[in-house]
Protein backbone atom coordinates (compact mmCIF):
# COMPACT_ATOMS: atom_id res chain seq x y z
CA UNK A 1 0.00 0.00 0.00
CA UNK A 2 1.57 3.27 -1.13
CA UNK A 3 0.43 6.54 0.47
CA UNK A 4 1.94 9.17 -1.81
CA UNK A 5 2.23 12.70 -0.56
CA UNK A 6 2.10 15.28 -3.30
CA UNK A 7 2.49 19.02 -3.48
CA UNK A 8 -1.05 19.99 -2.66
CA UNK A 9 -0.41 23.75 -2.63
CA UNK A 10 -1.67 24.13 -6.19
CA UNK A 11 -5.08 22.71 -5.29
CA UNK A 12 -5.25 24.73 -2.06
CA UNK A 13 -4.66 27.98 -3.94
CA UNK A 14 -7.42 27.07 -6.40
CA UNK A 15 -9.81 26.63 -3.49
CA UNK A 16 -9.13 30.18 -2.34
CA UNK A 17 -10.27 31.54 -5.69
CA UNK A 18 -13.60 29.73 -6.16
CA UNK A 19 -14.79 29.38 -9.75
CA UNK A 20 -18.51 29.94 -10.30
CA UNK A 21 -18.76 29.01 -14.00
CA UNK A 22 -19.77 25.33 -13.85
CA UNK A 23 -18.09 24.47 -17.16
CA UNK A 24 -14.78 25.98 -16.07
CA UNK A 25 -15.08 24.37 -12.66
CA UNK A 26 -15.62 20.96 -14.26
CA UNK A 27 -12.69 21.57 -16.62
CA UNK A 28 -10.39 22.39 -13.69
CA UNK A 29 -11.63 19.29 -11.88
CA UNK A 30 -10.76 17.15 -14.95
CA UNK A 31 -7.24 18.57 -14.96
CA UNK A 32 -6.92 17.68 -11.28
CA UNK A 33 -8.11 14.12 -12.02
CA UNK A 34 -5.26 13.75 -14.49
CA UNK A 35 -2.79 15.09 -11.89
CA UNK A 36 -4.06 12.64 -9.28
CA UNK A 37 -3.85 9.72 -11.71
CA UNK A 38 -0.20 10.63 -12.31
CA UNK A 39 0.43 10.37 -8.55
CA UNK A 40 -0.74 6.76 -8.47
CA UNK A 41 1.92 4.05 -8.45
CA UNK A 42 2.60 2.59 -11.89
CA UNK A 43 1.43 -0.99 -11.36
CA UNK A 44 -0.70 -3.35 -13.43
CA UNK A 45 -3.18 -3.56 -10.56
CA UNK A 46 -3.81 0.16 -10.73
CA UNK A 47 -4.06 0.41 -14.51
CA UNK A 48 -7.78 -0.48 -14.45
CA UNK A 49 -8.51 1.96 -11.62
CA UNK A 50 -6.51 4.72 -13.30
CA UNK A 51 -8.33 4.19 -16.59
CA UNK A 52 -11.79 4.23 -14.98
CA UNK A 53 -10.87 7.23 -12.82
CA UNK A 54 -9.65 9.30 -15.77
CA UNK A 55 -12.59 8.23 -17.93
CA UNK A 56 -15.23 9.21 -15.37
CA UNK A 57 -13.45 12.39 -14.25
CA UNK A 58 -12.92 13.78 -17.73
CA UNK A 59 -16.27 12.71 -19.19
CA UNK A 60 -18.04 15.01 -16.74
CA UNK A 61 -16.91 17.99 -18.80
CA UNK A 62 -17.50 16.33 -22.15
CA UNK A 63 -21.08 15.48 -21.17
CA UNK A 64 -21.71 18.97 -19.83
CA UNK A 65 -20.44 20.50 -23.07
CA UNK A 66 -22.68 18.13 -25.01
CA UNK A 67 -25.68 19.25 -22.94
CA UNK A 68 -25.17 22.74 -24.35
CA UNK A 69 -26.01 21.52 -27.84
CA UNK A 70 -29.30 19.81 -27.09
CA UNK A 71 -32.49 20.74 -28.89
CA UNK A 72 -35.05 20.09 -26.18
CA UNK A 73 -35.36 20.63 -22.44
CA UNK A 74 -35.77 16.88 -21.98
CA UNK A 75 -32.55 16.19 -23.89
CA UNK A 76 -30.75 18.81 -21.80
CA UNK A 77 -31.95 17.24 -18.54
CA UNK A 78 -30.91 13.78 -19.75
CA UNK A 79 -27.40 15.01 -20.58
CA UNK A 80 -27.01 16.76 -17.21
CA UNK A 81 -28.27 13.61 -15.45
CA UNK A 82 -25.57 11.64 -17.30
CA UNK A 83 -23.02 14.29 -16.29
CA UNK A 84 -24.05 13.92 -12.64
CA UNK A 85 -23.77 10.13 -12.86
CA UNK A 86 -20.20 10.43 -14.11
CA UNK A 87 -19.41 12.87 -11.28
CA UNK A 88 -20.70 10.32 -8.77
CA UNK A 89 -18.56 7.59 -10.34
CA UNK A 90 -15.56 9.89 -10.19
CA UNK A 91 -16.24 10.56 -6.51
CA UNK A 92 -16.37 6.81 -5.90
CA UNK A 93 -12.94 6.32 -7.49
CA UNK A 94 -11.55 9.26 -5.51
CA UNK A 95 -12.73 7.63 -2.29
CA UNK A 96 -11.10 4.31 -3.28
CA UNK A 97 -7.83 6.09 -4.08
CA UNK A 98 -7.99 8.09 -0.82
CA UNK A 99 -8.62 4.90 1.15
CA UNK A 100 -5.72 2.93 -0.25
CA UNK A 101 -3.22 4.81 -2.43
CA UNK A 102 -2.94 8.53 -1.65
CA UNK A 103 -3.37 10.12 1.76
CA UNK A 104 -6.94 11.24 2.30
CA UNK A 105 -5.89 14.73 3.42
CA UNK A 106 -4.32 15.24 -0.02
CA UNK A 107 -7.66 14.46 -1.69
CA UNK A 108 -10.14 16.01 0.76
CA UNK A 109 -10.56 19.19 -1.30
CA UNK A 110 -11.07 17.14 -4.45
CA UNK A 111 -13.73 14.97 -2.82
CA UNK A 112 -15.46 18.12 -1.58
CA UNK A 113 -15.18 19.74 -5.02
CA UNK A 114 -16.79 16.81 -6.83
CA UNK A 115 -19.57 16.74 -4.23
CA UNK A 116 -20.20 20.43 -4.86
CA UNK A 117 -20.27 19.75 -8.60
CA UNK A 118 -22.81 16.97 -8.00
CA UNK A 119 -24.92 19.36 -5.92
CA UNK A 120 -24.80 22.05 -8.62
CA UNK A 121 -25.75 19.55 -11.32
CA UNK A 122 -28.66 18.34 -9.15
CA UNK A 123 -29.85 21.93 -8.79
CA UNK A 124 -29.62 22.45 -12.56
CA UNK A 125 -31.66 19.29 -13.14
CA UNK A 126 -34.32 20.21 -10.57
CA UNK A 127 -34.69 23.81 -11.77
CA UNK A 128 -34.89 22.77 -15.42
CA UNK A 129 -37.51 20.10 -14.69
CA UNK A 130 -39.66 22.53 -12.70
CA UNK A 131 -39.41 25.39 -15.25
Amino acid sequence: MNKNVSNHNNNASKKAEKIYDIRERIFQYALRIIEISEMLPQTKDLDAIRKQFIKSGTSIGANMEESDGTDTRRDFVNKVVLTRKEAKVSKYWLRIIASKYIKKDVLEDDIQEVQEIINILSAIINKTKSA
